[in-house]
């Protein structure tokens, strides 16, 4: 089957849960139930077939070292659950643009030097994707780094809520030069978006009249601080209340509904609180509400799922299909190009696995 090269933008916490979960599932057995993982084998290809080929940062204290290093550097304070052999590819230094906000910039400082030949560096290394772990807010550089991906010839897994994946625009850029793209903002195994959406689907579909709901986040990572400069967080809240509004079937008012991240606690480290609360009328006009907290290690929980796109995402390049691939960015992200019910989501990615996968021999 051969191997499946990726390239990283960003290397913080998501970054680290991911290099450390394909090494530490690197020799997963076909059909073993494994805590973590959706698909020991994705349409012919295992956890192990995985491998990094180019790592991209800004931060002075991880650009030029291996990536096996700078997962662990300062800022990142994600959970340590793998010890991860050198790799041999070094973090190279990156664009800035808008990637570093307000907060970020009194603990970050840039490194030195011009920025890499990113085109160059992608086709060199035969890259076959490149995963954005941007800070959230950083537009401009997205989309500078989409068009060094568009040039490089690479498939796009857009990890942040920038809309990418769901406009037209970009959609007709990637099916233009035959390259595929899923985003946009990754959603996590079981975190506060997917949970919320499961409980108005709930009251959907026990016939339950949803009133109001809130979801309050609050978490002690480099996104959390990054996300107390208000302005960065728009998108944020954008993304993370359509994916919930999405399943709501009529309107409640735009006053009824507040979900996003709500402030930065230093200790919780890449720990998450999302404190939940849904309002609702049941039988006879009766209140019913749901108040709920979830506690979650916020960069591993959404690592698995980010595995099983960049085995999609290879599916789509070995299928030579191009443009905002529909079925896995419904199921993976928060803000796909159509939003439906996770358990359909669920069936269209699995149909997709089916279809394009590769065929073992009998």
């Amino acid at each position: 089957m051969g191997k499946i090269k990726v390239a990283i933008i960003g290397v913080g916490n998501c970054a680290s849960s991911l290099v450390q979960g394909i090494h530490y599932y690197r020799n997963a057995k076909e059909g073993e139930r494994i805590a973590g993982i959706m698909h020991t084998n994705l349409g012919g290809y295992s956890i192990g077939d995985i491998e990094f080929s180019a790592a991209i940062d800004i931060d002075k204290r991880k650009v030029g070292k291996d990536l096996a290093e700078a997962i662990y550097t300062y800022p990142n304070n994600t959970y340590k659950f793998c010890s991860v052999p050198k790799f041999g590819v070094r973090v190279l230094r990156g664009m800035t643009h808008d990637g570093l906000g307000e907060y970020l910039s009194k603990i970050i400082e840039k490194a030195p030097g011009p920025t890499a030949d990113i085109v160059g560096v992608l086709k060199d290394t035969k890259t076959d994707m490149v995963i954005n772990y941007l800070p959230v807010g950083s537009e401009e550089a997205t989309k500078w780094y989409v068009e060094q991906v568009l040039e490089a010839g690479c498939g796009f897994i857009n990890c942040i809520p920038v809309f990418i994946a769901r406009e037209r625009y970009w959609q007709k850029r990637f099916r233009q030069v035959g390259l595929p793209v899923i985003g946009d903002d990754i959603k996590s195994q079981v975190g506060a978006t997917i949970l919320h959406r499961v409980l108005v689907n709930l009251f959907n579909d026990r016939g339950v009249t949803l009133e109001r709901t809130s979801q309050l986040n609050v978490g002690g990572n480099t996104d959390f601080l990054n996300m107390l400069e208000r302005k960065r967080l728009a998108s944020k809240k954008v993304s993370k209340t359509q994916a919930v509004t999405s399943q709501i079937p009529y309107d409640i008012g735009e006053e009824n509904i507040y979900i996003g991240p709500s402030d930065y606690v230093a200790w919780l480290k890449d720990r998450k609180w999302a404190h939940m609360r849904v309002e609702g009328r049941t039988f006879g006009d009766v209140p019913l509400n749901i108040e709920l907290k979830l506690e979650v290690w916020d960069s591993p929980n959404s690592a698995g799922v980010v595995i099983d796109a960049i085995r999609c995402m290879k599916l789509a390049l070995d299928n030579k299909i191009s443009g905002a691939i529909r079925e896995p960015s419904s199921y993976f992200m928060k803000s796909p190009p159509a939003q439906f019910p996770d358990n359909i989501c669920r069936e269209k990615v699995e149909k997709f696995i089916r279809k394009y996968g590769k065929k073992s021999k009998k």
